[in-house]
């Protein structure tokens, strides 16, 4: 824009060029207003500016800031500029695009490998040049494998290094399913603890992480029986139980390092050697001894109860393996071994004629018709006056005609349906509880398959009971007792695992006391003893202790822990006639408990091992402990337990956390952490639960790595979905990721989960957000490359008590110890959000952005001052270990890369070097200087907006900067060199308090005090740039005016209208004050062919 500009835009006259043209008529401009000593020389370099210098014309090129920048670079940033200017626009306009239409094609990135020979353990070879851009697979090549041949994970090591505290820091890491491959859910937790596993051992504690896998008996055990079925077409009860068991072995020997496998790309410091597996030889060992103690202290016990039942897998499930689905109404749906669909939602009123009375009858509605069979009594309230005349009356069976009781319970809601409701005891939880208080014998009349038994009849035995439905609904038809079938909203428990509806049964189970071990568990945290955070989760914990009911772990599967219990076959109990069930460590213990129970000779009693096993949560619950030796007393156990903190899922605050609190503090006399963080669950950009089905569950590698689309269609092939499930999933996918996933790398997914404070509500994650902080790790790179280009191979570090030269270093390194501060302060609570933000501001804005940027033209002079090179070493030193918990490998390669202190050992590692304290850079906090250069910042910010608002891409105006208060003078000053360069301006001055407002200076106001005024006469062409700020200015009055018009979005507040109307109507007084301006200088141009003196 700045060029060949005369009066009103004409060219210049001949034998005058167009320097001379713009700078004779500026000069004598500035003579008539400005003493050239308001240009002062700056106060923090070592050398006046050389901005705008007197003899030479102005020039319309970006100055050097100490390294040439080629025209191709910043062609590149100023379309940058332009697309960000765009998207702004878009912003404002609020044109919100869906996720589908916003999911854009991202073009890959140059992939960089490290190439150079490395034996696994043997440390990388750093000697080399740094590539000239961050590549995730160069950056994490070989740094893992020596991490874990040194022994950096390994409290031993740790003891040993200078920084030793003493004290001790131990987790265990919430054993994942072997059943499969980690997603992002257990990604987060990865991070998350990584993250403060790694801080606490670079503050020097002796950190113990415990890496292990669960055995997930159903999760696992539906999984072989699928591949054994797809592969060989074999089903689980044509094999016997050794074969199937050593099938589930080589399953777990083949797919079980694949976690494994996970946790290493992730960066996760875990300590191998103390691996473990809940159905190794110490796990089996602590859950037998386990279960015996808990039977010998009178807290478990065997007896017959209804249980959550699937009929798919035929086992008992725990409650967190049924999903409750809610259901508006008529819903379809397809289950496992039925041929048809299935209709749910819907209640059916069937008639029972009143005895002895042939036109009387009560009518009741179901929605499980199918269960009519087991039906011993009709219920109603004792209060409700349509059936007081009834009360004592007994009612014909609709399909049998037996005579059934009809009582009165309070438990009826006489305002539900008719208000009379059926009793059936065996397959409803509230029917058994009414049935006990009424003595009703239960009736079971589901088999353990899904289909009907015996006690339903010839004509419903045998049958699948959602087809005995149908034909029950026809016998009620043909009867004359069918009343209705209308919509009714519900909720239906599902299967998990195999998404067949759930079935209550009754079944003789191992069940254990829950109601004191939960008390104690409640009252830990009413105490304080056990701290749950965030600390909204204490009301869900209380409520379910005080409401817990006993605990069903008999599973009838046959991968898992089997129950240690004998059966003494043709022996009795004394007195009840029940099974006579004895518990030991081993069979020969039983037999002694037996004999001594029969008073008969051991040898002579055969014994009857349990086929079940126990629920996996059993075993999960022990974990804390187990893992480090228990029931022996080992050294681990000593030192490490109780853990110092457990950091898991929210979705497991109840299921997980609260069992291993009471097994805990009932096995080992201790609570098993004094600490638990919770962490929310992941859900997809759309707020949807991860889920195969859906299509969006994500594997942390493809995200690390990247991943084609046809890469990812592929691995839901391979899976365990059926082929309606395959097409559903599919196509969800495709439309998810239509160009696959970009490769983004390991520190850039785990800084972004660590950014997601556990605060918040499900945290929703999209690839594009970790996209966008693998272009904050690429600055970070860059940063690098460019402060060590500046070192060079002779530079000195210096010490950590450096003091700063120049306002710029002081306030840097201010910076710097705030981010220290800021970053230790996120830790100590455990909210890792506050260090991202923290490690981010520094990083970006603080270092790359501003001092930098400012600094470059103070490295250009000759000699260039030691200050700034120290500095860039502290920043960059310092900044990385406050970095490495959450970007471990990026620290690492960077970090080796920087000059040793002279005499002063360093740390191997930055996994292993000092963690920067607050306290020991508190010396470097200037916060009054903070606040003043921000002042400094409000500047740059109207000056760039300035330059924007009038065009000026390459043109280095100069400015001035007036306060009516003489304090704000002295406030600009120190920072006049770092302001001009920092805006993009040319030479800085001070305009004294009450002087003239120079003529033609474009002007913006940064308080009611003060101003700053910008130089445009000669670097922008008003006819030129009229039209373009008038046509900028009808699209966004345009945008305003549809702004206006709408109506805002469900779900979007008043104040982001609000907010958006506002800086539509700032960016068009700004438009509309820039035109007025223009105006105004073409109007005091002289006239074509006049000169100015």
């Amino acid at each position: 824009m700045g060029g060949k500009v005369g009066p009103r835009g004409a060219v210049g006259s001949a034998g005058a060029s167009w320097a001379e043209q713009i700078l004779v008529p500026f000069q004598a401009l500035l003579m008539r207003h400005l003493p050239l000593a308001f240009f002062r020389p700056p106060l923090w370099g070592l050398r006046p500016s050389r901005g705008l210098p007197r003899s030479r014309p102005l020039s319309t090129q970006s100055e050097p800031h100490g390294f040439p920048i080629s025209r191709k670079n910043r062609e590149a940033k100023q379309k940058r500029l332009r697309e960000k200017q765009a998207a702004l626009e878009a912003g404002i306009a609020g044109k919100s695009k869906s996720p589908a239409e916003s999911n854009k094609a991202w073009s890959p990135k140059e992939v960089v490998l490290y190439e150079i020979p490395t034996k696994p353990g043997e440390k990388k070879d750093v000697s080399g040049c740094l590539p000239p851009a961050y590549s995730p697979q160069y950056v994490e090549a070989a740094w893992y494998q020596w991490w874990v041949q040194e022994g950096f994970f390994k409290p031993e090591y740790q003891a040993q290094l200078p920084q030793a505290t003493g004290e001790t820091f131990s987790m265990c890491i919430p054993p994942p399913n072997v059943t499969g491959s980690l997603h992002i859910g257990h990604a987060l937790t990865v991070a998350i603890q990584d993250a403060l596993v790694r801080w606490h051992r670079m503050c020097g504690d002796q950190v113990l992480w415990v890496p292990g896998s669960d055995h997930a008996g159903i999760a696992t055990q539906a999984v072989v029986e699928k591949q054994l079925w797809k592969e060989r077409g074999v089903r689980r009860h044509e094999l016997s139980r050794e074969d199937f068991l050593r099938e589930v072995w080589q399953w777990k020997e083949a797919k079980g390092g694949e976690i494994c496998e996970q946790l290493r790309a992730l960066g996760a410091s875990l300590d191998w050697d103390r691996e473990c597996f809940t159905m190794d030889a110490g796990s089996s060992t602590a859950v037998t001894e386990a279960f015996v103690r808990l039977y010998e202290a009178g807290l478990l016990y065997r007896n017959r109860q209804l249980v959550n039942w699937s009929c798919a897998l035929r086992s008992a499930i725990s409650d967190i393996e049924v999903e409750s689905r809610p259901l508006p109404g008529r819903t379809e749906l397809r289950l496992p071994g039925c041929p048809t669909p299935v209709s749910f939602g819907l209640l059916v009123s069937v008639a029972f004629p009143v005895d002895g009375e042939p036109d009387a009858e009560v009518v009741v509605g179901t929605t499980r018709p199918e269960t009519l069979p087991g039906d011993v009594a009709v219920a109603v309230h004792p209060d409700d006056s349509r059936y007081t005349h009834l009360h004592g009356r007994q009612l014909r069976h609709p399909l049998t005609g037996q005579l059934l009781p009809l009582i009165t319970d309070s438990a009826v809601q006489p305002h539900v349906g008719t208000g009379a409701v059926k009793v059936t005891p065996a397959h409803s939880p509230a029917d058994a509880e009414m049935g006990a208080r009424h003595g009703l014998s239960p009736r079971n009349v589901i088999a353990e398959d899904g289909t009907m038994t015996s006690l339903c009849g010839d004509w419903l035995q045998g049958l699948h009971r959602f087809v005995a439905r149908e034909k029950i609904m026809s016998a009620l038809r043909e009867r004359g007792l069918f009343r209705g079938l209308q919509n009714h909203p519900t909720v239906l428990p599902i299967c998990s695992r195999s998404g067949d509806v759930v079935e209550y049964l009754l079944k003789s189970q191992w069940s254990v006391r829950c109601r004191a071990m939960g008390q104690r568990a409640a009252e830990a945290v009413e105490s304080g003893a056990l701290e749950l955070s965030p600390s909204f989760h204490q009301k869900n914990w209380q409520h379910w202790f005080s409401h817990i009911g006993d605990w069903c772990v008999s599973r009838q599967l046959w991968w898992g822990h089997r129950i240690p219990a004998y059966l003494v076959v043709e022996e009795h109990a004394e007195g009840d006639g029940e099974a006579c069930w004895v518990v030991g460590r081993s069979e020969a213990e039983a037999r002694e408990v037996a004999a001594e129970l029969t008073g008969r000779p051991g040898a002579e009693l055969v014994l009857e091992r349990d086929p079940d096993v126990l629920d996996t949560w059993f075993s999960s619950a022990l974990f804390p402990f187990s893992a480090l030796g228990w029931p022996r007393e080992t050294p681990d156990l000593a030192c490490f337990y109780p853990l110092s903190l457990l950091e898991t899922g929210s979705d497991l605050l109840l299921f997980w956390v609260g069992r291993m609190v009471m097994l805990g503090t009932q096995l080992t006399g201790q609570l098993p952490f004094s600490k638990v963080l919770l962490h929310p669950m992941v859900r997809d950009r759309q707020g949807r639960k991860m889920s195969k089905s859906l299509g969006n569950v994500l594997d942390p590698r493809d995200i690390i790595r990247g991943a084609g689309l046809q890469v990812l269609q592929e691995k839901l092939r391979s899976g365990n979905l059926d082929p309606a499930e395959l097409a559903i999933a599919a196509a969800a996918q495709k439309k998810d990721f239509p160009h696959g996933i970009p490769e983004c790398g390991t520190d850039a997914l785990r800084f972004t989960l660590c950014s997601h404070g556990v605060l918040g509500g499900d945290l929703h994650l999209s690839v594009s957000e970790v996209q966008s902080c693998r272009h904050f790790c690429n600055k970070i790179w860059n940063a690098l490359r460019f402060i060590l280009s500046v070192l060079g191979e002779r530079f000195e570090p210096p010490a950590e008590e450096l003091s700063p030269s120049s306002p710029m270093d002081t306030w840097i390194l201010s910076r710097l110890a705030l981010a220290a501060q800021e970053c230790e302060r996120g830790f100590l609570a455990r909210e890792l959000s506050l260090v991202t933000h923290a490690l981010h501001h520094f990083w970006r804005h603080d270092l790359c952005d501003v001092y930098l940027e400012a600094v470059k033209p103070v490295l250009w002079h000759s000699p260039r001052p030691p200050g700034p090179p120290q500095v860039l070493f502290l920043c960059a030193d310092l900044g990385l270990r406050l970095l490495a918990p959450l970007m471990p490998f990026l620290a690492e390669e960077l970090w080796q890369r920087l000059p040793p202190r002279p005499g002063c050992p360093s740390a191997p590692s930055v996994s292993v070097a000092p963690y920067p304290r607050a306290r020991s850079l508190e010396h470097w906090r200037q916060p009054e200087l903070e606040r003043r250069f921000s002042r400094v910042q409000e500047a740059v910010r109207a000056l760039r907006a300035l330059r924007a608002t009038y065009q000026l891409t390459k043109a280095r105006p100069r400015v001035l900067l007036q306060s009516s208060e003489p304090g704000e003078q002295d406030l600009f000053e120190a920072f006049l060199e770092p302001l001009g360069t920092l805006s993009h301006c040319g030479a800085v001055g001070l305009l004294p308090p009450g002087a003239a407002a120079p003529s033609g200076w474009a002007q913006a106001p940064l308080s009611d005090t003060v101003q700053v005024y910008m130089e445009l006469q000669g670097l922008v062409e008003p006819q030129t740039l009229l039209p373009l700020l008038a046509a900028r200015r009808h699209k966004l009055q345009k945008q305003l005016d549809g702004l206006v018009a709408r109506t805002p979005p469900e779900g979007e507040a008043e104040t982001q209208t609000q907010q958006k109307l506002s800086s539509l109507q700032s960016e068009l007084s700004k438009l509309d004050g820039a035109a007025a301006h223009l105006r105004q200088l073409m109007d005091e141009s002289p006239a074509p062919g006049g000169s100015e003196c």
